[in-house]
């Protein structure tokens, strides 16, 4: 039998070393991804390549300059994703590559196969719009299963608060995140620098955060401005993939029952 006073030094060794383990998760230097999307239409998305740090780069599929900036990407390092088109529920328009509710299981796995090809280096997709297709259980199921067989990842841009395409990608096997934070939804410094802060307000609490944001003048100036201040908040800027980790998926876990 323990005698009290080697309880009381045994709760005394537990506390602190449980004070160690808090203190030394504290310091754990969060993670950031910052994936811009949108890349391919106009010649100027280039200047997205000047970026400092890990930025990841998603680029719309079938586009005059998508593939040729993917490949420059790709030449420099930086990871790459397919910015697949999917139905909106306001029927904007698409552009080529896109999934609809109107194709079936063959339909939609042959343009995501004519979509990779094009960038076979892609590591995973995210969704262009899809605030409607991404809500359909069935072409989800399709898109995550074509995922699956590729060994590629999904990113939830979350253009719908009633998205079913994570759960359906846990379901499957699918890495998965989601968005937290779009960066530019509005082109003035006050908007993005607002966006910013709370990006990092969001790893600096949950220890990741994934923002999206678009190749605007006004967001790459604001970017080269911006990311050098996450050191300083012990903020790591990191490729997309890094944030694909079990102990990640836990701490999204967390965040999402918050």
């Amino acid at each position: 039998m323990i005698s009290t006073v080697s309880q009381f030094y045994l709760l005394i060794i537990l506390s602190f070393t449980s004070l160690l383990f808090t203190v030394s998760a504290q310091e754990k230097t969060a993670r950031i991804a910052i994936v811009i999307d949108d890349i391919g239409y106009r010649y100027s998305d280039k200047n997205v390549l000047t970026l400092p740090g890990s930025i990841t780069y998603s680029v719309l599929p079938h586009t005059p300059y998508g593939k040729m900036l993917a490949t420059k990407a790709n030449a420099n390092q930086k990871e790459v994703l397919l910015h697949i088109p999917m139905e909106a529920e306001n029927g904007k328009k698409l552009g080529p590559g896109a999934l609809t509710s109107s194709m079936n299981k063959v339909e939609i796995h042959a343009s995501l196969s004519q979509s990779l090809a094009e960038v076979p280096f892609a590591i995973g997709i995210n969704n262009h719009m899809g605030s409607h297709l991404t809500q359909l259980a069935e072409p989800m199921y399709w898109t995550m299963g074509f995922l699956k067989q590729h060994g590629l990842l999904f990113l939830d841009s979350k253009t719908s608060p009633y998205s079913k395409a994570s759960i359906i990608a846990q379901k499957l096997g699918v890495p998965v995140q989601g968005r937290h934070v779009f960066l530019d939804n509005q082109l003035t410094d006050n908007y993005i620098n607002q966006q910013f802060q709370l990006l990092i307000k969001q790893a600096q609490n949950h220890h990741f955060a994934i923002a999206i944001a678009h190749p605007h003048p006004e967001t790459i100036k604001a970017l080269i401005r911006l990311i050098p201040t996450l050191a300083q908040n012990n903020i790591e800027l990191v490729s997309l993939s890094a944030l694909y980790s079990v102990e990640d998926d836990y701490q999204a876990q967390i965040a999402s029952s918050e």
